[in-house]
């Protein structure tokens, strides 16, 4: 049993999670150690995919390196919102043989056998399209639910694609570009048994997390790793037992501006346990409830979040617009010039003005 301390296990997950001083190479080398990058369109200030790069590489991150990672190296590929290294793919495909296991969901794709039949021929004789491009010839449709519309095309690509038959071959934009798996995704890649690929996930999630409740059903790592317990903490956790080294390296002088969507974020309730952060994206509440903006970015100073950063970029101006930092406890000089400077090197980073930080 390893007995950590509080200041331990939040070194322990802000370097799992690259955000100390030492920063990554590249995407991959991200993608390899996070296990995904989510994509989100919503881009206050930059999209989702990018800001969470740029905030683990830095200055040296451009956008067109993910772009070649995903479409032209193939070390990475797009699989349910989040792209992923594709040392995982082989991990994934037991479950995509199973998918889908929701009896509603496969009543629907027996009923579309016709449909899902002309979806894969015109992708095998025509190359990459769009689902605009595809017909709908759904002959049992769903109803809209919010999220989709009418057309069945988007619902069946997502369908295929996590059966593995399917694929996005890289994206026009915001728009995805599908095209068979087989011309996606590597040929010969090795054929894992459930078992085993089920207890190499909960492995890897929990590289990725460094420290994580056990059984957690925000980070899924089961009994990975080793037992550990954290001074003050009821919780039965796991640590990576190749990140314990980290457990007494000073993380200090270094900050981090997460995306609300960045996966340091995800886990609520190891936020609240390990950084006492009781963090609420507060996007889809009413302005009038919001405390720190729509989209505000917190604000990792080391191993403890000390605000938020309520800013946004104004495309047609060129101006990243910095609308209140938020400081949880008041900032001391040093910590106000390191905070300001992240902020200043994000606005060059998007090679726009900076204002209102005065």
């Amino acid at each position: 049993m390893h007995r950590l301390s509080r200041d331990q296990a939040r070194r322990i997950i802000v370097r799992a999670q690259l955000l100390d001083a030492d920063r990554p190479g590249d995407v991959v080398e991200v993608a390899e150690q996070l296990g995904y990058v989510k994509i989100d369109p919503t881009a206050v200030i930059a999209p989702c995919e990018h800001t969470v790069l740029w905030s683990r590489i830095g200055w040296s991150y451009e956008t067109g390196q993910l772009k070649k990672a995903v479409e032209i190296d193939r070390l990475l590929f797009e699989f349910q919102g989040a792209f992923r290294p594709m040392s995982l793919l082989p991990l994934l495909r037991p479950g995509m043989r199973r998918h889908p296991e929701r009896e509603s969901s496969r009543q629907w794709l027996e009923a579309n056998a016709g449909f899902r039949a002309d979806v894969l021929a015109r992708l095998r004789a025509e190359g990459p399209l769009t689902s605009r491009e595809i017909p709908d010839t759904a002959a049992e449709a769903r109803r809209p639910d919010g999220w989709s519309g009418s057309n069945q095309v988007p619902l069946m690509l997502d369908l295929l694609a996590r059966r593995g038959e399917v694929a996005v071959s890289r994206r026009e934009s915001r728009s995805r570009v599908w095209d068979l798996a087989e011309r996606v995704y590597p040929a010969g890649l090795p054929e894992i048994d459930d078992d085993t690929a089920a207890a190499e996930l909960e492995t890897r999630r929990l590289r990725a997390a460094g420290l994580a409740r056990e059984r957690s059903g925000w980070t899924r790592v089961g009994t990975a790793g080793e037992p550990a317990e954290v001074e003050g903490s009821p919780w039965r956790w796991r640590v990576d037992p190749e990140a314990l080294d980290a457990a007494d390296i000073d993380v200090d002088g270094r900050v981090a501006l997460l995306n609300p969507y960045d996966s340091l974020l995800f886990d609520r309730p190891r936020l609240t346990e390990a950084f006492d952060f009781d963090y609420v994206l507060e996007q889809f509440k009413p302005r009038g409830e919001r405390r720190y903006g729509y989209f505000a970015h917190p604000i990792l100073l080391g191993d403890r979040f000390v605000g938020m950063l309520d800013a946004e970029l104004e495309r047609d101006a060129e101006v990243l617009r910095v609308n209140a930092v938020h400081e949880f406890l008041p900032f001391e000089r040093e910590e106000t010039d390191i905070v300001r400077a992240e902020i200043s090197d994000l606005a060059d980073w998007l090679g726009v003005r900076l204002t209102g930080l005065d």
